[in-house]
């Protein structure tokens, strides 16, 4: 339609790239233009000369992954898949931001074929790309054999200012360092703008400086030269020790006559009338809209991809020829499943035995990573507390990545993105634990995980002012409230090592959303399975423990005061009192029941309900209705041996056996 022949291929490509950008966020009337402007260049030498991927197929799991941490800048992403041929058609791109577009404001993985991980909250998307690096190093080190490099790809991603000021990419950044990363190839986009204007109003880190410190190697580069471009990426490439840090020199809003270099093109549309001017300065026709050349299509569709997966296919098939243990344990895992029987003979627990739920939980772990050898474990520098490492599993060093187990430091932040880009990767089931009071930490991870339906288990343990003597900072009281705030995150707080086995078997069942384990620091009997019900219906999130004939009330715990309810049925049955006992690990599984079954534990004709936990009360009233009563904690904890904590804050027998008295009054 346009004579366009004066541009090189890369200038053609890079400005369809720019005004698809501008005509997008126009169109949606807002998002961020300027960006994807300054980026183009780098993205089309990246995408053109180097990452290796098939549009044909998203999920090939020998594919380079591709992560844009500064999410914002999502239509470039979007750009980018278009003119490589994935399935997001030009319509889509000009419902940019509306309802049931494939295009929405921040890239999300579930929504749109291409897209690796969900980013927007600034620095997740490199926390999800050391995470996926890992995985890479991981399999490729359970996997390949000589001759058979069946894992051999690298993670690129391109992180804002914004990235490396938000905390988390120290954490991340620091441990790839640590781990020699080195197929992880950053680019930084230097182009010193935030949303409120330079960067030099809030920030002057030397950013090249601070890398080279984490063990990185470091280069910088003219982000608007694609030759210099090109050499950078092919040393990064070359280094294998160390993870790469490319900073990029851009120019945001790239183009724009009185735009370009401010902050007003980070966040808005340009107009109307600085968009034809735009046009015009880059000798684009001023009046075509979402106009993509011929060319620009010819440039990025990797003519390589096919072969690039046939090649692989023809490799792993000779592997699987040689190794074919290996190679069914390697596409069973790639699938998400877990092995034959890998549930079978995990431990069984002695009535009345005295036992932690963390300590039952690491037996499970034992028992459980003989059984899966894709079972990826670590802590927040709490291994010894939180009873994740199985006694043979060996760790994760730069050096050698044979091991099984991960010391994340003391990074929570870190651990929570990683374990969600290992998940992402594929091929690897990540748990990871700390203490409960530490989930603050990682919340925005959790949150980004149950959005994107991530199988990830988080252990937490030291779950109440039930760990005793370190105080109320480290005693969670509202944490429980807050995780099960989180839209599919199951929450599991067993009653005891019986119970932990079932919530176990839970998490790693569930394919479609993350799970966290709390458990207690404090020992607990092992109930009595033979006075008392059975643990099958932990699945079913609430069940009835104890039972009588004719309940006047009903008395439900979940995790150590399960032990507290049971405690205070037996005080009441003394003066002749009949009450039900509910043990109630999961408040989302048991809210996805049948109605019927919600029911038959909590009989709508029995409004004299006690619910007993401690934590913060907040939540408790749609089970116990607003009538009931609710014995927890309104206030933080305190330092000193947790039965003393227990009694002081009428966490107690006795305040369940008052409460129900004065329901039923």
């Amino acid at each position: 339609m346009y004579d366009l022949s004066r541009y090189s291929p890369h200038d053609l490509t890079a400005n369809t790239i720019r005004t698809l950008a501008m005509d997008a966020v126009q169109a949606a009337e807002s998002g961020h233009p300027g960006t994807p402007m300054g980026l183009a260049d780098l993205a089309v030498v990246l995408w053109g000369q180097f990452l290796r991927h098939n549009p044909a197929d998203p999920k090939w799991p020998n594919r380079d992954r591709f992560i844009l941490s500064a999410g914002h800048a999502s239509m470039l992403l979007y750009s980018l898949l278009h003119l490589s041929g994935y399935d997001l058609p030009l319509e889509e791109l000009k419902t940019f931001r509306q309802w049931g577009s494939h295009t929405p404001g921040h890239p999300e993985n579930y929504e749109t074929p291409g897209v690796e991980t969900t980013t927007g909250p600034l620095g997740q998307g490199i926390g999800n790309a050391v995470g996926m690096t890992i995985a890479e190093r991981w399999l490729a080190a359970q996997y390949n054999r000589p001759n058979y490099e069946i894992i051999d790809h690298h993670t690129y991603v391109i992180v804002s200012d914004g990235d490396l000021m938000e905390g988390i990419s120290h954490e991340a950044c620091s441990l790839a360092g640590h781990l020699s990363l080195g197929k992880l190839i950053v680019f930084y986009d230097d182009n010193k703008i935030t949303i409120d204007g330079p960067t030099d109003l809030a920030w002057s880190d030397d950013v090249p400086a601070r890398f080279h410190a984490y063990k990185w190697h470091v280069q910088q580069v003219d982000g608007h030269d694609p030759r210099a471009i090109a050499d950078v990426i092919e040393a990064a490439r070359a280094e294998t020790l160390r993870p790469s840090l490319i900073a990029v020199h851009t120019h945001i809003g790239y183009g724009s006559p009185h735009k370009q270099d401010t902050n007003s093109a980070h966040g808005e549309p340009l107009g109307e009338e600085e968009i034809r001017l735009t046009k015009e300065n880059l000798g684009w026709p001023p009046e075509a809209k979402f106009y993509v050349p011929e060319g620009a299509c010819d440039y990025l569709r990797p003519r390589a991809a096919r072969d690039w997966q046939r090649s692989w296919q023809a490799l792993f098939d000779a592997y699987a020829a040689d190794y074919p243990e290996l190679a069914q344990q390697f596409l069973v895992a790639q699938r998400g499943d877990l092995p034959q029987g890998w549930d079978e003979n995990l431990p069984a627990f002695e009535a009345g035995k005295q036992l932690a739920t963390r300590a039952s939980s690491g037996k499970v772990v034992e028992a459980l990573a003989a059984r899966i050898p894709w079972l990826l474990g670590g802590s927040a520098d709490l291994t010894g507390s939180v009873k994740t490492q199985a006694g043979d599993a060996t760790h994760l060093t730069g050096s050698d990545f044979s091991g099984r187990y991960i010391h994340y430091g003391i990074r929570e932040h870190a651990m929570a993105a990683a374990m969600s880009g290992m998940a992402l990767h594929g091929g690897v089931r990540p748990f990871g634990g700390t203490f409960l009071i530490f989930s603050d930490y990682m919340r925005p991870s959790i949150r980004l995980a149950a959005m994107m339906g991530l199988p990830v288990i988080y252990v937490f343990t030291h779950d109440s002012i039930g760990l005793g003597e370190d105080g109320p900072t480290h005693q969670p009281v509202e944490h429980l409230a807050s995780l099960r705030a989180i839209v599919n995150l199951t929450t599991l707080r067993p009653a005891d090592a019986t119970e932990t086995v079932e919530a176990w078997r839970l998490a790693l069942d569930r394919k479609d959303g993350p799970t966290a384990l709390i458990l207690t620091r404090q020992g607990l009997p092992t109930l009595d399975r033979e006075q008392l019900a059975a643990p099958e219906n932990v699945a079913r999130g609430a069940y009835v423990l104890s039972d009588v004939e004719q309940p006047a009330a009903i008395l439900i715990g979940t995790g150590s005061e399960v032990h507290i309810a049971l405690a205070a049925q037996q005080m009441l049955q003394k003066e002749q009192i009949a009450v039900r006992v509910v043990s109630m690990p999961s408040w989302e599984l048991f809210d996805a029941q049948p109605a019927g079954y919600r029911d038959s534990v909590l009989p709508p004709d029995i409004s004299a309900r006690v619910a007993v936990e401690a934590a913060g009360k907040l939540g408790w009233e749609r089970y116990v209705g607003m009538n009931g009563a609710i014995v927890g904690l309104e206030r933080y904890g305190a330092s000193a041996p947790y039965q003393e904590i227990y009694e002081h804050l009428g966490i107690t027998a006795k305040a369940v056996v008052q409460a129900a008295k004065e329901l039923l009054s």
